[in-house]
């Protein structure tokens, strides 16, 4: 019964092309860093200024458990009028603001249904202090919900985009948005928006040319805060921005001054005072107080800044609640930890009072904020498979798609490839190259060793070829083109292509399986051949590309007239890669896309009739501040397609994590979420490696190797 229960759902939720789409649509499948191990909540604990420790009775679930729930916001008593008339029942209203204790109410990013949105949430629940809570460990066991979305369709499904950091006000929400295009490369799309609440109509704050990010709206809503660019520019950095924060007027974005060089996670805590991160001479992140002037002209020069943490641990993504000059929220990397915690910092003592190490200490904690009253601190971390539900991971997740005919799909992989029947993903895991069917059984190891990049021979049944060996190695490393024959489940056989061993990968075979191209270091760069299919490089060998750069990651177009490939031949070893296109014969050399000053253009690969490509870039710059979220060796991949001819360039993916390795699957796949049928650990993501090396003695393991991404190998 269940093998036929499994074989409906691979028949139906899977293969059977949208309707509307007649079938002639197509799907990507492309892996984000990380994004399946979130599982994200907004969480919260009581504060407790007498600092009575913390209990793990005492944290609440707010957040349903549905997708990846986070950065948080309580909104205030002012703001509350206008959220309840989102409500669909007001004699619902009515009755659960009139329960003691009052509900929790929170606003949110949430990425439930495959697209980033704000919702509201009221959570009505026993006493957290009862016994009866107590016992079940979590009032969300006991809770009643109304739950609802806060921006219409118009700034959801008809311009997506990412959402980020909401702040309400009276009638209005602020947040960050990227539906905007700003039509140049490498420029972050990122802009603060205010949208009133019931009409939905939206307004720009932020200039354009200009990037903000992670908005706050000071405690009447005159002023809001931002951490921007300002006209500078992003220069490429992942680590700290070197963010500016200015403020403006929030009806209209005007009178915007710059404030504080150098900070970012701006939080006010009055008219006049507000505080900030950023990264010391020091290098340790700490949190630092601007006090602006009461009278006078607002700048840079009359604003006052203190230090307000001490050195020895980080501390970043400061929260505040208005007035309240006894506290602030902080996360910490110590070095006594791997794990980000929610802090309190008594600014009266100068002390810290921790909160979250006490309750769950394996776990990270990210983006504190306090309630308007001070009486909580919200957070968001993993939420594991706790209060009774088994959260089953994902092997694929359904992305909201721009475009009508291609369904989008997050992967439980990298470098995924789909077999040419349709019914077999190969995807590697570090070490390990893997084979599964769509519905996410039969999952099984066909090679043990290391590799990286998978793709089918279109004529052989059951054959995949990869680059064996390590991964972001220099040029003379033994990294060699090897076959994958699963054809007969019982008997893989692995054959070497390659017998140099001087880093040969990224193979691709022709349409008719007879030939592959690939890159090699053999002459001490990383250039272009091609060689026979089976007998590899024994059967003959053809140099494509030649010079002293990078020419790496083909791929062979459907026709065969063409291979993609990304190359930094414009400036050689400067860390940049732009997108080429040449005939298989070596002819008609030409450049496709620009990335910019500096940018990268990745992992080509073409659309089944062979008139587009999809790929990853960091065209759109950086949409969030990185210490605001995990770890993401390059937070601004994103997932584009263009043209032969250059045209019609389109942003797929809108987000802050690190999207790559596209593959265009030649059949429509339904825009449905592909549960694993067997267990897989949840939570396994890591945090910012780059937090892990502290200053001073050495605690840490080391700063990882920028270059170490899922673009460029």
């Amino acid at each position: 019964m269940k093998s036929n229960l499994l074989l409906f759902h691979f028949l139906v939720a899977l293969l059977c092309a949208k309707a509307e789409h007649g079938g002639a649509g197509s799907s990507i499948i492309f892996t984000t860093l990380g994004r399946l191990d979130y599982a994200f909540d907004i969480f919260s604990l009581p504060i407790n200024e007498e600092h009575h420790p913390p209990t793990l009775f005492d944290e609440i679930q707010i957040t349903d458990g549905e997708s990846v729930n986070f950065n948080g916001h309580f909104p205030s008593p002012s703001s509350t009028a206008s959220l309840l008339s989102l409500l669909p029942n007001q004699t619902l209203v009515q009755t659960i603001f009139g329960v003691d204790p009052p509900p929790l109410q929170v606003v949110y990013v949430t990425e439930r249904d495959g697209v980033s949105n704000l919702y509201y949430d009221v959570v009505i629940s026993d006493d957290p202090n009862s016994e009866n809570a107590r016992r079940r460990r979590s009032a969300l066991e006991v809770f009643d919900r109304v739950q609802v979305p806060i921006l219409g369709k118009k700034l959801v499904s008809d311009k997506i985009s990412m959402k980020d950091k909401p702040n309400l006000i009276g009638n209005h929400v602020i947040y960050v948005s990227t539906h905007e295009n700003t039509g140049e490369p490498r420029t972050s799309w990122a802009a603060v928006y205010s949208t009133e609440l019931k009409s939905g109509v939206t307004r720009r704050l932020t200039p354009y040319g200009v990037a903000d990010f992670s908005p706050a709206v000071s405690p009447s809503g005159i002023r809001t805060a931002v951490a921007s660019y300002g006209a500078k520019g992003w220069d490429g950095e992942v680590e700290e921005l070197s963010t500016d924060i200015y403020i403006f007027l929030t009806r209209d974005g005007t009178q915007r001054v710059k404030i504080v060089e150098h900070g970012g996670w701006p939080s006010w805590v009055d008219e006049s005072t507000l505080y900030f991160h950023r990264r010391g001479e020091d290098q340790w992140w700490s949190i630092y107080r601007a006090i602006l002037p009461s009278n006078g002209k607002i700048s840079v020069d009359s604003v006052v800044i203190e230090r307000v943490t001490p050195p020895g641990l980080h501390a970043f993504t400061p929260a505040t609640s208005p007035g309240n000059k006894n506290f602030i929220a902080v996360a910490t990397r110590r070095p006594t930890s791997s794990f980000r915690h929610i802090e309190l910092y008594d600014l009266k003592k100068n002390e810290f009072k921790e909160l979250t190490r006490l309750v769950s200490p394996q776990s990270h904690h990210l983006n504190p904020f306090i309630s308007p009253d001070s009486t909580r601190v919200g957070y968001h971390k993993c939420r594991g498979d706790g209060n009774g539900r088994k959260n089953s991971k994902l092997f694929l997740e359904n992305v909201h798609s721009p475009v009508s005919d291609i369904s989008l799909f997050r992967i439980d992989g990298s470098f995924p490839s789909v077999s040419p029947k349709n019914d077999v993903i190969a995807f590697v895991e570090f070490p390990g190259v893997y084979a599964v069917n769509l519905d996410g059984s039969n999952r099984r190891k066909v090679y043990n060793g290391n590799a990286f990049s998978t793709v089918w021979d279109p004529v052989r049944n059951g054959v995949i070829y990869t680059g064996a060996g390590p991964e972001f190695a220099p040029v003379s490393a033994e990294v060699d083109i090897i076959s994958i024959n699963i054809e007969n489940p019982d008997h893989v056989i692995v054959k070497k292509l390659t017998t140099n061993g001087l880093n040969n990968a990224f193979p691709s075979p022709s349409p008719d399986g007879k030939r592959i191209v690939f890159r090699s270091g053999k002459t001490g760069y990383k250039n272009l051949y091609i060689m026979d299919a089976e007998d590899g490089e024994k059967g003959g060998l053809q140099r494509l590309t030649e010079g002293p750069w990078s020419d790496t990651m083909c791929s062979w177009s459907p026709d065969g007239e063409l291979i993609a490939f990304a190359s930094d031949r414009h400036n050689p070893g400067g860390g940049s890669f732009e997108l080429y296109l040449i005939h298989p014969n070596g002819t008609g050399l030409r450049k496709l896309i620009k990335s910019g000053s500096g940018g990268r253009v990745n992992h080509p690969e073409f659309s089944p009739d062979g008139k587009s490509i999809v790929f990853t870039t960091d065209y759109a710059g950086i949409s969030a501040e990185p210490i605001s979220n995990t770890h993401h060796y390059q937070p601004y991949g994103e997932i584009f397609t263009v043209k032969l001819d250059g045209s019609d360039l389109r942003r797929l993916t809108h987000n802050s994590y690190e999207d790559g390795t596209p593959f265009w699957v030649h059949k429509s796949l339904r825009p449905v979420n592909v549960e694993w049928p067997i267990d897989r650990p949840r939570c396994q993501f890591e945090d910012l490696h780059w937090l892990n090396d502290m200053p001073g003695p050495s605690f840490g393991v080391g700063l990882m190797d920028k270059a170490e991404c899922g673009m460029k190998f």
